[in-house]
């Protein structure tokens, strides 16, 4: 048995600190995925101007998901032993620091600083639930709904302006990739009143956990398989919807657009789910909902494509909502923070191998059958075990029990 330290600062702090700390997860959550998906928009000239091929660079986009799941398990550990606010201060830092390898030119550079950036992104989204579930332990699911809020716009916004950005820089793809350096730069800014309010905060009598009980329980693996089927077949959409859809006769610009109305369809439940998720009593038909709309979209592509928008936008809608329920039942689920912290890191690395994987899997599964229909039927019956997942983790209960 281990003995971890709970900290209580739902307490100590007042109207306003607790506003400032907010501000600060609100800011880091917009570092969370901006700089990754700024790269999908410059992929083909930093292609032409690198010379890389379509396996390497294709290995651009998965290197990050690999770091995740390579880093996401040691999070807490390191939380434990240096403290929260350090360790996000830290993480932003290397972020920073990825991003700005990233940009400095040569190829060893390129790949060296996306693990950078991908290690620290991991060791932010394993700490975010850590600390929502120290800090607002009653609104929980709310703040995380706002908080994948920003993430979203943050992207979007970013993977908007960084076409025009990189035509005014004419071709300079360095200088428009570290554009995006700016996230990190204004989070770290607001995170810096954090390091000192952290050191003052009163702690709470030690409770004790057993090493490796996250990884024992089977409470723990039901949330992991959830968020992992939830990044598989997200990304796997995200990677191939352009390619179905031309495919099915509509043209490259229309495809563009669709894909970009799938993204921004995540908005809605970022916003609903916030206030919706704190008056209710549990989270059951949430959590099998988000899944099942999401397979009707699916089943939608295979039968009736022409009706792109409407499928995009549901798809958009549910995978959104399951992320986010994803992310909310780290914190839901355990009973204190480290707990969390160590759920956090489990279902992320699990979740993390699984988006990794998927995309190529779902572009094989093509290859191996000449059609699309065969992926789609795939996630469509994955969304069906997450459907029975669904009903099992949108129960109250605690990973401990």
């Amino acid at each position: 048995m281990i003995l971890l330290m709970h900290t209580s600062s739902t307490v100590s702090r007042t109207a306003s600190s607790r506003a400032l700390l907010i501000m600060g997860i609100v800011f880091i959550a917009s570092c969370l995925r901006a700089p990754i998906t700024v790269l999908g928009p410059l992929l083909d000239p930093i292609r032409t101007a690198a010379g890389l091929g379509v396996a390497q660079a294709g290995m651009l986009t998965t290197l990050p998901l690999l770091a995740f799941a390579v880093v996401s398990p040691w999070a807490a550990t390191m939380s434990n032993k240096y403290g929260l606010e350090r360790m996000l201060f830290w993480a932003l830092a290397v972020l920073l620091a990825g991003i700005l390898v990233r940009s400095a030119g040569p190829t060893w550079a390129l790949f060296g600083g996306t693990c950078l950036m991908g290690g620290s992104i991991a060791v932010a989204n394993v700490l975010l639930p850590s600390l929502l579930k120290r800090d607002f332990p009653h609104d929980t699911a709310r703040l995380t709904a706002y908080y994948a809020l920003a993430m979203i716009l943050a992207a979007g916004v970013m993977s908007t302006v960084v076409v025009p950005f990189h035509e005014l820089m004419v071709g300079n793809w360095r200088l428009s990739l570290a554009s995006v350096a700016v996230l990190p730069l204004i989070a770290m800014v607001s995170w810096w009143p954090q390091l000192y309010a952290g050191a003052v905060l009163p702690p709470q009598p030690a409770v004790p956990i057993a090493r490796g009980t996250v990884w024992r329980s089977m409470l723990a693996w039901q949330v992991a398989a959830y968020l992992g089927l939830t990044c598989f077949i997200h990304f796997a959409a995200i990677a191939w919807l352009p390619a179905i859809l031309l495919g099915a006769g509509f043209s490259p610009a229309q495809a563009g657009v669709q894909h970009g109305w799938m993204q921004l369809a995540g908005i809605v439940p970022a916003l609903a789910l916030g206030p919706l998720l704190r008056r209710l009593p549990d989270q059951r038909w949430l959590a099998f909902v988000s899944p099942a709309l999401s397979a009707v979209a699916l089943l939608g592509f295979m039968v009736l494509p022409r009706w792109a928008t409407g499928w995009s936008f549901a798809f958009g809608v549910g995978m959104g909502s399951a992320l986010i329920l994803s992310l909310a039942f780290v914190g839901l689920r355990a009973p204190s923070q480290q707990v969390a912290a160590s759920l956090s890191g489990m279902a992320q690395c699990v979740g993390y191998l699984l988006a990794a994987v998927g995309p190529t899997l779902f572009g094989a599964l093509q290859e191996a059958t000449g059609s699309w229909s065969t992926p789609l039927g795939t996630c469509v019956a994955l969304c069906a075990v997450m459907c029975a997942l669904g009903l099992r983790i949108g129960r109250k209960g605690h990973v401990q029990q």
